[in-house]
């Protein structure tokens, strides 16, 4: 075997030893594992109790809508949608404006600022098939995610999402809806041209 070669396999040896010997550090490092005694700690658990003050993040059934019963929640579970009042519509136009309008704009059409800089567009919300689903359709995509979409349940409380999706419910009437759907007291004040984006009211209480 000439000189080279034996250079060459030496070194190869060198090298495999070290990484041997890495692996067998990163392998066996000091660790504790889940639920194992610990002597660092003076009352003998390695599993530290949550500090005085602390907002915890996750947990049981926070990626799952309350109603659906799959997990157990902290959330009281919603005996169904809350009923529809201008503090619900204006609470849920607020949030909407905040999560929501970046990707779906604030009309719904899914031509928002994040999608003009190249995110993929979501469906409007003016299809046929959005306008036919029912309002917790939206409250389960907002706490589950869909495609694209992640899931804001750790953004958006279940009590703001119902009240986001009252909103894109209203925002699809502004679209679609009919005069016939009026209450005939307010039918005669509503046949004027429909408002923009910019006329719709933002302001909360």
């Amino acid at each position: 075997m000439s000189t080279r070669r034996v250079a060459l396999a030496v070194s190869a040896g060198a090298v495999l030893a070290l990484a041997a010997g890495c692996r067998q550090n990163m392998h066996n490092q000091n660790k504790v594992l889940p639920l194992r005694e610990s002597s660092f700690f003076a009352d003998g658990r390695s599993a530290r109790p949550i500090p005085a003050g602390t907002v915890p993040r996750g947990g049981p059934g926070e990626k799952i809508a309350p109603y659906t019963g799959l997990t157990l929640s902290r959330e009281a579970p919603p005996s169904g949608p809350p009923p529809v009042s201008m503090a619900l519509l204006r609470r849920g136009q607020e949030r909407f404006n905040i999560f929501c309008s970046p990707c779906h704009d604030r009309t719904g059409t899914g031509r928002g600022m994040i999608v003009r800089r190249g995110y993929k567009q979501p469906t409007s919300y003016h299809t046929d098939r959005l306008r036919n689903v029912p309002v917790d359709y939206f409250v389960q995509v907002m706490t589950e995610g869909f495609g694209v979409m992640p899931s804001y349940a750790t953004q958006v409380p279940v009590e703001d999402r119902w009240a986001i999706a009252a909103y894109i419910r209203a925002l699809q009437y502004t679209q679609h809806g009919r005069l016939a759907d009026l209450p005939p007291d307010v039918r005669a004040g509503a046949s004027g041209p429909r408002p923009t984006a910019n006329e719709i009211p933002s302001e909360v209480p």
